[in-house]
C-alpha cells in the first residue's frame, strides 16, 4: 500500500500551492485512493476519496476544499451532487463524460487506469468533469491521451515500470507529459512526489 507526500505547485510560476498526504492500493473490485490535503504552511485545506472498479470506472468520489464537498460516481456517464458552505443548498450535476479529473495527483492515475493504452495504440479521446480548487466548481474538458513509452528501471526491489504519457488538451491544443508508475505519479505539471514509503502497486 504506498502511502507518500506529493507537492502541488503553480506550474507556470512554481508558486507552492498545498500538499497532499496520500495512501492508495489495489482491492478485490478495484482500487482506491484517500488523502488530505494541507496548505504549505500545513493547515487544513480540504481530502480527495476515490474509488475505482476493476474496469478503472469511478464508483465513488468524495471531494472537500474548504467547506464545500462533491459526491460522485459514473452512472450512464458521470453524476455528482455538490454542496456550499452551508449546507443548506446541493446542486446535481450530470454530464456523459467517462470520469471525473481535478488537481489531486489520483485523477492522472484513474485516467490511465481507464484507458489502459500500449505504446502501440492510437492516441485516445476522453471527456472528464474537472472539480476546480477552490470552490469545486465543475467543468467538462476534452483530451487525447497517448502512452509514449514504457521503461524499466532498476531499485532496490526490482524493476520499476515508469509509463511516459502524453496529454493534450484539445480546447487549447496544451500539451503535457506525465510520469506512472503503477499507482504513483511520478511527474507531472503542477505534481512533484516527494515522499513514498512503500513501492507502487501493481495492477493486473
Amino acid at each position: 500500500m504506498p502511502r507518500g507526500r506529493y507537492s502541488l505547485h503553480d506550474p507556470h510560476d512554481r508558486t507552492p500551492l498545498a500538499e497532499e498526504h496520500f495512501q492508495c492500493a489495489p482491492g478485490p473490485s478495484g482500487w482506491r485512493y484517500v488523502s488530505r490535503v494541507t496548505s504549505p504552511a500545513g493547515d487544513h485545506r480540504g481530502s480527495v476519496d476515490l474509488a475505482l472498479d476493476d474496469l478503472g470506472r469511478p464508483i465513488r468520489l468524495e471531494l472537500h476544499a474548504g467547506e464545500w464537498q462533491v459526491r460522485g460516481a459514473a452512472l450512464d456517464g458521470v453524476t455528482w451532487v455538490r454542496t456550499d458552505p452551508t449546507g443548506t443548498h446541493a446542486t446535481e450535476g450530470h454530464v456523459r463524460a467517462h470520469a471525473f479529473t481535478g488537481t489531486s495527483p489520483a485523477f492522472l492515475v484513474a485516467t490511465a487506469r481507464l484507458l489502459r493504452l500500449t505504446p502501440s495504440s492510437d492516441a485516445t479521446r476522453v471527456r472528464l468533469v474537472a472539480f476546480t480548487d477552490p470552490v469545486l466548481a465543475p467543468r467538462t474538458v476534452d483530451q487525447s491521451w497517448a502512452l509514449l513509452k514504457s521503461e524499466a528501471h532498476a531499485t532496490d526491489n526490482g524493476p520499476l515500470i515508469v509509463d511516459e504519457y502524453q496529454v493534450t488538451d484539445l480546447d487549447t491544443g496544451e500539451r503535457h507529459t506525465v510520469h506512472i508508475a503503477g499507482d504513483v505519479v511520478l511527474a507531472a505539471p503542477g505534481i512533484e512526489l516527494e515522499d513514498l514509503q512503500s513501492p507502487p502497486s501493481t495492477f493486473d
